[in-house]
């Protein structure tokens, strides 16, 4: 999703590739690669012809330096992390979000017959999938939950779906029309939990993080344990910090190559357990 909601312009390697020759490489071979996270700070915030690098050379980059600090020191890059960043405490399981595509149905059986932590994104990204008034997509959660209960009974993932915008689309922004649609399928997969990711996209950093906002607050005080993932216009570590002062929804999707910088990433999520809000580290396809 190069260039929407916010974030750069596509990426062409033919087109930087003089950059990275010229300027990057000499720079490069010039560094003390122990230290990553000042070496990562250095060409995160690098101005060349008067502007930052591209997020994509700042991501790449970055990952470089992570792999040759832990390469040089014997270790592992999350240990580096851990000792850069003073992070204490023990090592704990992450849990993985899975995509299905469009083909929602027959990757969502691979996915339960894997006991995935969480599925299954669903790529409801027009309102002609999710249905006019909604009705595609609760018919699916409403199927998705069946097929987990007939395949796998002692199975319970969290069902998360990514809607890019299109319940604010579908109900014409209306808050309390947004909630009791969200409600209902809350309803659908109960007793498994739920999470709505992008339910509105409003053209705009301000517009989008007021509207969750608000829509956090309403889902809360009607009761309902639905957690809204915030994702469009939420893309750097200032959007991040942001939303997350805001509490526009209960957790941020980390895009890890919009931050440019990985350095960025790790104080993202930094800033959100320091904020009590749910940090999802997203973004590679990996």
């Amino acid at each position: 999703y190069s260039g929407a909601g916010g974030r750069d312009p596509l990426f062409l390697a033919d087109d930087n590739l003089e950059i990275l020759e010229k300027e990057i490489k000499p720079l490069l071979l010039k560094l003390d690669l122990h230290e990553f996270k000042k070496n990562a700070e250095y060409f995160d915030k690098l101005i060349i012809g008067g502007k930052k690098l591209h997020t994509a050379i700042r991501y790449g980059v970055t990952q470089a330096l992570l792999s040759a600090a832990a390469l040089v020191k014997g270790i592992t890059m999350a240990e580096v992390i851990r000792k850069e960043y003073d992070i204490k405490g023990a090592y704990e399981y992450v849990p993985i979000f899975t995509q299905s595509g469009d083909d929602r149905y027959i990757n969502a059986d691979k996915m339960i017959i894997k006991e995935v932590d969480l599925l299954p994104h669903g790529l409801f990204n027009s309102v002609e999938k999710l249905g006019k008034k909604g009705e595609k997509a609760l018919e699916y959660v409403t199927w998705l939950k069946d097929r987990i209960f007939t395949l796998k009974k002692d199975y319970r993932p969290i069902i998360q779906i990514d809607v890019y915008g299109t319940i604010g689309l579908a109900f014409d922004l209306d808050i309390n029309a947004m909630t009791d649609y969200m409600i209902k399928l809350e309803k659908a997969v109960s007793p498994l939990a739920l999470q709505i990711e992008g339910p509105v996209d409003a053209d705009s950093k301000e517009a989008t993080m007021k509207y969750l906002k608000e829509l956090r607050k309403a889902l809360e005080k009607k009761g309902s344990k639905v957690k809204i993932v915030a994702d469009e216009w939420c893309n750097t570590l200032e959007d991040i910090k942001y939303f997350a002062d805001n509490k526009a929804g209960h957790i941020l999707q980390i895009k890890t190559p919009d931050l440019g910088g990985i350095n960025n990433t790790i104080e993202a999520v930094l800033y959100c357990h320091e904020k009590g809000i749910g940090a999802y580290v997203g973004g590679t396809c990996n």
